[in-house]
């Protein structure tokens, strides 16, 4: 089964990423300017790398991503909408791809499970019987699913902020009626995976490995508890431009995530378009 997953993880990869695409520097914000001698942008970028805490601190929440894709003139965006436990580093996410270029609903919305070190899908397509799930091992994968699922995985998101290298403060904002602070800045992804937590640092170390470049933009949105309300990220990937945005709300709801019987994991050939 190990050959076989990492089999299946390279063709969903390949047919994830490449297939769903066919179908400043501000002041110190607030007053937060530091004490203690420190520069407005090292206090921006501390604050910045302190949010993926301030989630798992939090426990929970509800999220909504996009993940828009621009490649040879075409672009596409592909939605999702679920709930994640950064406690647990589980969460469930529908997926929904784009309509074909006749404007009519060609596949049925995915059902993706987020755990630590693996990524489920179901109603993939491409072969797959409608009952069963595809895993992957999001290490096996060159992105480290920050890309590859349509959804990138809010905390792997988060985390990706642990390798902050520069940040700037850019102003007081609000997202869905919350006040926020608006940093803005690039984060590197080979620090990143150094200082990433256990369940996150194979995945995130694949994708310092398998981007074209190490170094992620990125602006973020935290609220006054230091919680990330808004991420929005930018990748470049085989020929294309991926810019991705997780909106993180209702904090503290209950996440219930059962993860697939071995039985129910399809184990044949993933059809490569």
């Amino acid at each position: 089964m190990g050959q076989q997953h990492r089999r299946t993880g390279g063709a969903v990869a390949t047919a994830a990423a490449v297939g769903l695409m066919a179908v400043a520097t501000g002041c110190s914000g607030g007053g937060a300017a530091a004490d203690d001698g420190r520069s407005a942008s090292q206090d921006a970028v501390d604050v910045v790398r302190d949010s993926a805490d301030a989630l798992v601190r939090a426990g929970s929440s509800k999220a909504r991503t996009s993940m828009e894709m621009a490649s040879g003139g075409t672009r596409v965006t592909i939605r999702g909408q679920g709930s994640y436990d950064f406690r647990r580093q589980v969460g469930r996410f529908v997926v929904v791809l784009p309509k074909d270029p006749a404007g009519d609903e060609e596949h049925r919305p995915i059902t993706e499970l987020m755990a630590s070190g693996a990524l489920y899908m179901k109603n993939r397509g491409a072969g797959v019987p409608a009952d069963k799930w595809v895993r992957i091992d999001t290490a096996s994968l060159s992105d480290g699913n920050l890309v590859t699922g349509g959804a990138t995985d809010p905390l792997a998101a988060a985390e990706l902020l642990r390798g902050v290298s520069k940040a700037s403060y850019v102003g007081e904002t609000a997202v869905a009626g919350v006040k926020v602070r608006h940093y803005r800045g690039t984060a590197d992804l080979p620090r990143a995976a150094k200082s990433a937590s256990e369940g996150q640092r194979r995945a995130l170390g694949a994708a310092a490995k398998g981007f074209s470049k190490g170094r992620v933009p990125f602006d973020a949105y935290l609220d006054e508890q230091g919680r990330l309300r808004k991420l929005r990220q930018h990748f470049s990937v085989a020929n294309a431009e991926v810019a991705s945005t997780t909106l993180l709300f209702d904090f503290g709801v209950r996440v219930d995530v059962r993860l697939p019987a071995s039985e129910d994991i399809f184990a044949g050939k993933i059809a490569e378009k």
